[in-house]
């Protein structure tokens, strides 16, 4: 690992080993809010398998694409992407063209990128791909796989799946266990590959980048342009500190956030927010994230258990909500989430929202007005009534959406940074130029750390800002005449 360190150092990083986290990378020097501390291509990576579109193997595009004529399973958008993909596709298309139409059903993502990892290994062991410091097959031995804490029923399943890459593979050399090992790896190490709105394109694996420690409370981001995984600072990260980022949505309570690593992971957090686990500040936000109102609209008070386990009591005024009271209400939210699932399943768009909403009123008599699920439920009307079309209800429900975003995430979030870009576009589109200047500033504000100002989507996005400056000018002059 001697030249990992050495190209690690040029970005002003070291990697070390801390007692009860492993590996991580640790800064050498200073990095200050938007700052990159480091950059990768992945060593493989695979589009997302969807049945309504595909997407180019190579650039995740939608566009223009054409399916190989060879294996009938990979698209590109054209004959650059297909040149620049094919010393590694045309191992893979070979192998792929020699399943029969059955098997070639079974070939989802995840068994394509250990297809290309075993071809990569392959092309760079024979000196057809170059292998850097930071681009080679070592770094993927020196995952983490957690195989000792895999449950025995995951281990049928990737036992099955390695069974069916050697077929595809058919090299004689290659070590099924090892196949079992590297899904092991994938499910700890790969990550999403996301656009710049944080939609999921595809799978991507990145093993410098995997280094870098999970934390709740994480000091940097990750976000991808195009392929190219970037870890941004998101806060002043001083010299000798860990680099952290979030493998999971944070939003969640403290428990709930310890049992998505747990099961996703296989590891227990125990950072600045998770020690806190149990204390009162823990369980406080844990009641208004996650638990119930006070009966009294007016009062914001969260609730706890009483004594007697009947009911729920408000630790501002006193109040009291029956345990039986809360149970019939969320019984109602359950049985009508699932009618509500199944109207959107059929494309009843204009049925699925009502019943959404209706659970939306149904939750704002249940949870605390902080309520993570009452969030989700919003975002979920917010999204259907923009598909409809129905712009100034879909900004009535991003707004209530905001305060809950500025709760539960840190300042500098790309997903706060989104959902106030969200905001700021609905506003313009309806009219009301001064609060969308005001949103999308904000939106900026936080989006140019977390995304820098050089992407296409950041250069769009100051386009519309000054767009939308210019047409306030005009409303102002007109008025003035």
């Amino acid at each position: 690992m001697e030249e990992l360190q050495s190209a690690l150092k040029g970005n002003g990083l070291t990697l070390s080993n801390l007692p009860e986290k492993g590996r991580c990378l640790l800064t050498t020097g200073d990095f200050h809010p938007g700052e990159v501390i480091i950059s990768q291509e992945p060593y493989v990576c695979v589009p997302n398998k969807s049945p309504v579109e595909s997407r180019c193997d190579r650039c995740f595009t939608t566009s223009n694409l054409k399916k190989c004529s060879g294996c009938h399973v990979v698209w590109y958008c054209g004959s650059t992407c297909q040149k620049l993909d094919w010393q590694l596709h045309r191992l893979e298309c070979e192998a792929l063209s020699r399943l029969d139409k059955d098997r070639r059903k079974c070939v989802t993502p995840s068994i394509r990128l250990m297809v290309k990892l075993y071809f990569r290994r392959k092309l760079q062991s024979e000196k057809v791909i170059p292998t850097t410091a930071t681009d080679n097959y070592n770094l993927v031995e020196a995952l983490v796989s957690h195989m000792p804490d895999i449950d025995e029923k995951q281990l049928v399943l990737y036992a099955q799946m390695a069974n069916l890459v050697n077929f595809i593979l058919q090299q004689p050399d290659i070590n099924i266990k090892e196949i079992a090992e590297n899904f092991s790896k994938f499910a700890c190490n790969a990550h999403t590959i996301c656009d710049s709105e944080l939609i999921p394109l595809g799978t991507g694996l990145y093993p410098v980048i995997s280094i870098i420690n999970h934390s709740c409370l994480p000091n940097s981001v990750l976000v991808f342009e195009g392929r190219l995984a970037v870890i941004r600072a998101v806060q002043h990260i001083p010299q000798g500190a860990e680099v952290s980022i979030s493998y999971i949505d944070t939003t969640g309570s403290t428990m709930t956030r310890q049992k998505a690593l747990k099961e996703q992971y296989l590891f227990t957090c125990s950072c600045p927010r998770c020690i806190k686990l149990g204390q009162s500040d823990d369980i406080q936000e844990s009641a208004v994230l996650e638990g119930y109102r006070c009966k009294d609209e007016g009062c914001n008070g969260f609730l706890l258990r009483n004594s007697d386990d009947k009911g729920f009591i408000c630790q501002q005024c006193g109040c009291v909500r029956d345990k039986e009271e809360i149970r019939k209400i969320a019984s109602e939210v359950k049985s009508m989430s699932e009618k509500a699932l199944m109207s959107l399943s059929s494309g009843n768009q204009l049925e699925a929202v009502s019943m959404h909403q209706t659970i939306e009123k149904l939750q704002r008599k249940l949870c605390h007005p902080f309520s993570i699920s009452l969030m989700q439920t919003r975002e979920k009307v917010l999204k259907i009534l923009m598909e409809l079309q129905n712009w100034r209800e879909a900004l009535a429900y991003c707004k209530l959406t905001i305060p809950v975003y500025q709760r539960v995430y840190p300042g500098f979030h790309p997903l706060l940074g989104l959902q106030y870009y969200t905001c700021g576009k609905l506003e313009w589109f309806l009219g009301d130029t001064e609060d969308a200047i005001k949103s999308v500033t904000k939106a900026m504000d936080i989006l140019r750390v977390t995304h820098s100002t050089n992407t296409p989507f950041m250069r769009d996005l100051l386009m519309k800002l000054e767009e939308a400056h210019a047409e306030a000018s005009h409303k102002l002059s007109c008025k003035d005449e």
